[in-house]
């Protein structure tokens, strides 16, 4: 036989020269090898002369029987003989030694495994014995295509759930790890990893975990490769996944703070890029002690390419810690963001900065995800022997798993940071963090000295916690100890006189008002420091500071045992009100550690109380500070300068997901930042936040967007065309959301949508006309008649006939909403509206809008059918003679594919029956063959008629 063409759909003569005169190019029946049917060739039987030419010398014979295999299958598959002679031609066909002949084998190997997996019982045996050891074989290929064919072949089979658990961990995953073996070639090495972590999504977890994790870990470390370092960084998100939360923070975190401390800055940016998805398999704990303070580290990067990385992944980091039983917000299945009540027990825990003892067995730190501090390593207080004198250890940056250092967090930790807390949030809700105090604020043994010592002042951490615990046992320690001191420090006119600023006290009080109807922790913490303020006014009045009060005095010379009780009741009662208000004043006013007098904290109040207030706007307790100090200096002009020019338009990006984790109660940490934003000079950064400002809406609440959304809206209202389409896509999401009094001030202002600065711009026009058809819901149909239907009007006659088509939609819904209202009047005032502007229209378009609108109305039933035929259909009628055709034609589609479908009109009694047989009548005999037509057409043919009018309709 002659050579066979390597594309017989490409050499019609040669498929006229091999028996192919019926099998055009078009031909889809065509087997590529038809060739072996052919009678009379060699006289050899079709199995015998496939392994003639399976195994020729003719290169292009080879590759044509390989493309084929799937043909071959088909003929020989029901014969057990023949399927099994098929099988040990294609295993000796694999060995081909010409490239491209495996490479064709290759490819045909996941549609034979489909094929024998429909149609063979025995498909585990043929695929594991015969196909899949071919495509292992082909991994180590010395032909790259070969190799690259057979990767993706072996993630395809992978991915259809084709092969079998015994042949991946004894096939597939030996051959991989031998391949990403030290020893190994590094191109080799380099194509295995990159197969591993491509594959490990598609495997079971303990799959992976037991035989891919620790060559995974091994060659996040080698140093040979940079491309190995490379892969494994790119896909460490994958990887992470793939092994779960346990597995991710024992084995992969120490791997990838390595891989984010390469000295080459290309492997840092890839793990920036996959910070996210290794947050989302990581616990609260390690999210916020270990991963927030390495990606604060590559913020700082020295590269700049790294920074912009960074930058980029800085608001999808922070929405890792998003948790709705704290924002009160939550995104349905279907993308729909829902408000979710915060639920007490939440609000209890994270107010006292530890889980609530019970919680129904489902409390957990996963559960706990955005948990401001979580308080989640008591194990590691001190132990009872341990002195208190750590504190001058400096500050360290918490972790769990041991302290890491990190200068930039630990800026604004211990008592900086609480200085700061908003008025808009609970004092005692920021209580709770041991990550922003110093190692010494751990209570040891030595921790309950004299409160006149500033380094032993008594630990407010052990103690603020809901509910309220017994501190009977620890005052008598306290008092205990006290008494070698108690000259110096025991005596309670001089605690008072070092901690009791009753104003302070009074402020904190008056702040916790407004909480107090919603949280009973704030109810009990209220009632203790109302009873900590009456006794301190007691103190004041009835006891002077220089000697001990009479009655004291009279007992102690009658009943020195009654004294003695006494005295320690009273001194009870002082250290009690000396820790709670210490509490109170370390959690609103401890810029600076304590030196044991208010006098210095009013001192440094009053030295720049505009840079106090301006701090405590930017604080919050839902994300790790430092991560929100970096997100608002987005908006710095210096950081376009030195990261990246759009780096504004990637905080506007992300500014709705950041705000969904901080929640409502906290915007007032990203107002500022969104305002600048809103102004900024690049319309790119403005049109960003224009199409998001009705989902920031939802999240803010119809309060917080009166008071801070609306006036950017309305800016962004008289922007430009390319910012004010982000506003007029989601118009309507947006408007529903305002109370009914302040959306109908934008009535008006709808009208400027009309005008754009590009009079092309016919795409702005349609979106408006989109968007009015659901923006009539929101109004009353007298508003809608005052000032919506004049817009549609003036969109039904506009040049572009896509806006005209959307428009007459409009127009209808306009008709539907006055009627379903009872408004009749107001629907029979638009109808001689229409007649008149359109019916009378000059030009011929205008009464071909006219039949358009009257089809919609019979077709969508929103007038009634006795107010439709008594002011519609005589205008409509008199379109018959119409000197255009195109109205004409219009007109008897109308007529027959919608009024005579409707059988009101069907009806012989119908008095306007006759009326519209005489007009189609005269239609049918119209001088235009279009128009007869379309007026001869039976109603039951009218589906199987594609007009294009009809499609725009619907």
């Amino acid at each position: 036989m002659a050579e066979i063409p390597l594309y017989f759909v490409d050499l019609q003569d040669d498929l006229d020269d091999y028996g192919f005169e019926d099998c055009g190019p078009d031909c889809d029946n065509m087997r590529v090898t038809a060739f072996l049917d052919i009678p009379g060739q060699d006289n050899l039987p079709p199995l015998t002369r496939l392994e003639k030419y399976a195994f020729g010398e003719n290169t292009f014979n080879r590759q044509i029987i390989a493309r084929g295999l799937l043909d071959i299958f088909r003929d020989f598959s029901n014969n057990e003989e023949d399927f099994l002679m098929v099988m040990e031609i294609v295993v000796r066909l694999s060995e081909d030694a010409e490239p491209t002949v495996r490479t064709e084998l290759m490819e045909q190997i996941p549609p034979i495994a489909i094929f024998l997996q429909e149609n063979r019982s025995d498909f585990p045996v043929v695929l594991s014995e015969y196909l899949i050891p071919i495509v292992v074989r082909y991994l180590t290929d010395p032909n790259n295509q070969v190799r690259k064919s057979s990767q993706e072949v072996l993630l395809i089979l992978l991915e259809q759930d084709l092969i079998f658990q015994h042949d991946i961990e004894n096939k597939v995953c030996p051959i991989l790890l031998q391949l990403s073996a030290p020893d190994s070639d590094d191109e080799y090495k380099a194509e295995a990893v990159s197969i591993i972590c491509k594959m490990a999504s598609m495997l079971s977890k303990s799959t992976v975990e037991r035989l891919l994790l620790p060559r995974f870990c091994e060659l996040c470390g080698d140093g040979k490769l940079f491309q190995v370092r490379k892969v494994c960084a790119a896909n460490f998100g994958d990887i992470c996944h793939a092994v779960g939360q346990e597995a991710t923070e024992k084995f992969l975190i120490p791997k990838f703070f390595e891989l984010c401390s390469d000295a080459v800055w290309g492997m840092r940016k890839a793990c920036v890029e996959c910070f996210t998805a290794v947050s989302h398999s990581s616990s609260p704990g390690v999210r916020r002690t270990q991963l927030s303070p390495l990606f604060i580290r590559l913020v700082s990067d020295p590269c700049r390419w790294v920074r912009q990385a960074a930058f980029q992944s800085l608001g999808p980091f922070i929405s890792t810690f998003a948790n709705p039983s704290r924002a009160g917000l939550y995104l349905r299945e279907d993308g729909a963001l829902n408000i979710r009540p915060l639920t007490q027990d939440f609000d209890s825990g994270f107010a006292s900065g530890s889980p609530a003892p019970s919680s129904g067995g489902n409390t957990s730190p996963a559960s706990l995800t955005s948990s401001a501090k979580p308080v989640q390593r008591e194990p590691e207080l001190p132990v009872e022997g341990t002195s208190a004198k750590t504190s001058n250890v400096p500050h360290i940056g918490s972790s769990s798993d041991g302290p890491v250092e990190n200068p930039v967090e630990s800026s604004v930790s211990a008592g900086a940071e609480l200085s700061r807390l908003s008025p808009e949030t609970s004092a005692f809700s920021k209580l709770s963090d041991n990550n922003d105090f110093p190692i010494s604020s751990y209570p040891g043994s030595d921790s309950w000295a004299c409160p006149g010592n500033s380094e032993d002042v008594f630990s407010h951490f052990l103690y603020w916690r809901t509910p309220l615990p017994d501190i009977s046992k620890d005052l008598e320690l306290l008092l205990s100890e006290a008494g070698p001191q108690e000259d110096d420090c025991s005596r309670p006119g001089v605690v008072h006189n070092n901690y009791v600023a009753r104003s302070e006290i009074q402020k904190v009080l008056d702040s916790l008002q407004e909480h107090l109807m919603n949280d009973p922790d704030v109810q009990a913490q209220v009632q203790v420091l109302s009873a900590a303020l009456r006794a301190a006014q007691l103190d004041s009045v009835n006891e002077p500071e220089s000697q001990p009060t009479a009655g004291l005095n009279e007992v102690s010379i009658s009943d020195p045992s009654s004294a003695s009780d006494n005295q320690i009741t009273l001194s009870a009662s002082s250290s009690q009100n000396e820790l709670f208000v210490a509490r109170i004043l370390q959690s609103t006013d401890p810029g600076e550690p304590r030196n044991g007098t208010s006098d210095h904290l009013e001192t440094d109040q009053r030295q720049d109380p505009t840079l106090l207030e301006e701090n405590k706007s930017k604080l919050q307790d839902i994300i790790p500070q430092p991560l929100l100090d970096q997100y608002v200096s987005m908006t710095d002009p210096a950081r376009a300068q030195t990261v990246d020019t759009d780096i504004a338009k990637h905080c506007a990006y992300s500014l709705p997901g950041v705000a969904l984790t901080l929640g409502r109660q906290n915007w007032h940490c990203l107002k500022d930042t969104y305002e600048t934003l809103a102004s900024d000079v690049q319309w790119k950064v403005r049109r960003t936040l224009a199409f998001s400002i009705h989902e920031l809406a939802v999240i803010l609440g119809d309060q917080l967007t009166a008071a801070d959304l609306v006036p950017i809206f309305n800016g962004f209202l008289k922007d430009l065309d390319e910012v004010r389409i982000g506003v007029l896509k989601h118009l309507y999401d947006f408007l529903k959301l305002l109370h009914e009094d302040k959306r109908r001030d934008y009535l008006y202002q709808l009208q400027e949508f009309v005008v754009t600065d590009n009079s092309r711009n016919w795409r702005f026009r349609y979106e408006l006309a989109e968007q009015l058809i659901l923006i009539l819901e929101l109004y009353s149909p007298s508003d809608v008649y005052d000032y919506l239907m004049h817009i549609a009007l003036k969109l039904c006659a506009d040049q572009v006939s896509e806006v005209r088509w959307i428009s007459f939609k409009l127009v209808v819904a306009i008709l539907q909403k006055f009627y379903s209202n009872s408004e009749s009047a107001l629907g029979l005032n638009f109808i001689n509206e229409l007649i008149i502007r359109f019916r009378h229209c000059s030009k011929w378009v205008g009464r071909q809008a006219f039949a358009f609108i009257c089809q919609a109305v019979v077709s969508k039933e929103c007038v009634p059918v006795d107010q439709f035929v008594e002011h519609l259909l005589p205008s409509l009628l008199s379109l018959a003679s119409d000197p255009v055709p195109n109205v004409r034609v219009l007109l008897a589609k109308a007529l027959r594919q919608m009024l005579l479908a409707k059988a009101y009109f069907r009806n012989a009694g119908n008095p306007h029956l006759e009326v519209i047989e005489e007009t189609i009548l005269a239609l049918q005999s119209d001088r235009d063959q279009d128009v007869s037509f379309f007026a001869a057409l039976e109603p039951k043919r009218r589906n199987i008629i594609d007009t294009a009018v009809l499609e725009k309709q619907n």
